[in-house]
């Protein structure tokens, strides 16, 4: 997959192409069949296909106080996005001037004159773009007309509900991983570095993966899952690349912790070394919310109870 920033430095390569638009925040499965739509249609025209997407979230620009937490910021974001083999990803920098352009002429100047479109795809809810929040699906289909090139629209998907990263985004605050995962087509990441903590896993038998507290990705409602902690530095062959976890988000009550923190305990493992490598956190089911127990033995049987839950869970894939 190819990268860049600039829509007139479009690579000759990928030049005309099929297209498409949008923030893709988590990279869901609406999102994915527009994509797939995109790739079809690009097979169909012996055309490469290019996602053109937004680099800050333009609410982050134009209204920070709303500003959504990004379920897949930054490389994740990107990384999601080249798995689904689009050949190129055009990056925008997201500015107040740039938003200042109208949506007819961030369509011309983007997709006519930068990218050379032989077909634009888009999702039948896009709107809301260009100064005054102009731009809409219809807006499109004239401009497709009057430049020569054809309109793709995609029907919202969803089994009920429709499919959007912000429904993802309250399923997660609530702690209902599973539900975001039906919405995300796999479980939900976080991605961040493995720092030393106050190692009473460790004392108590059960060294964790504590994250970084910059940790990228939205962080699920406090609670104890089941999951997987995948190194990413590690080879993919590697038998340790991928480990079923049970995974603790909170502020460790029990021990009247103040920092809320992500940290996995790696099944029956206490012989990793894990700090300071990046790791992702896939967090597959919400086992209980997090409590404070009155005794360090109760905590033990509580995560001893935790271990066997997640074991059994995660045992048929594993």
């Amino acid at each position: 997959m190819l990268r860049w920033t600039d829509p007139d430095a479009t690579p000759a390569a990928l030049r005309p192409c099929v297209a498409t638009f949008g923030n893709f925040d988590g990279v869901h499965r609406g999102h994915r069949v527009v994509i797939e739509t995109l790739i079809a249609q690009g097979a169909q025209r012996d055309l490469p296909v290019v996602v053109l997407t937004f680099d800050p979230h333009p609410v982050q620009v134009l209204h920070p106080e709303r500003a959504p937490e990004l379920i897949s910021p930054g490389a994740l974001h990107e990384q999601l996005l080249e798995a689904t083999g689009i050949d190129g990803l055009l990056v925008v920098d997201f500015t107040a001037e740039y938003a200042q352009q109208s949506a007819a002429d961030f369509i011309v100047d983007t997709f006519v004159h930068g990218l050379q479109v032989a077909a634009l795809v888009v999702g039948a809810d896009t709107k809301g773009f260009g100064v005054g929040y102009t731009g809409d699906v219809e807006l499109i289909r004239r401009l497709g007309a009057e430049h020569g090139f054809d309109v793709v629209v995609v029907d919202d998907q969803g089994d009920g509900a429709r499919w959007s990263s912000s429904a993802a985004r309250e399923h997660l605050r609530g702690g209902d991983v599973a539900a975001a995962a039906e919405i995300l087509g796999r479980p939900h990441r976080v991605v961040g570095v493995v720092v030393h903590g106050f190692h009473r896993g460790r004392e108590l038998g059960y060294p964790t993966a504590n994250l970084e507290r910059r940790s990228r990705g939205v962080i699920p409602a406090d609670g104890v899952y089941a999951g997987w902690l995948t190194r990413l530095d590690v080879d993919p062959a590697h038998p340790d690349r991928r480990l079923p976890a049970a995974i603790s988000v909170g502020t460790n009550p029990t021990f009247d912790g103040t920092d809320r923190t992500v940290e996995a305990y790696c099944l029956d493992r206490t012989d990793l070394d894990l700090y300071d490598e990046e790791v992702a956190v896939d967090f597959v089911a919400h086992l209980r919310p997090t409590l404070k127990f009155d005794s360090i033995d109760e905590l033990l049987v509580a995560m001893a109870a935790d271990v066997a839950a997640a074991r059994a869970l995660l045992a048929p894939a594993h």
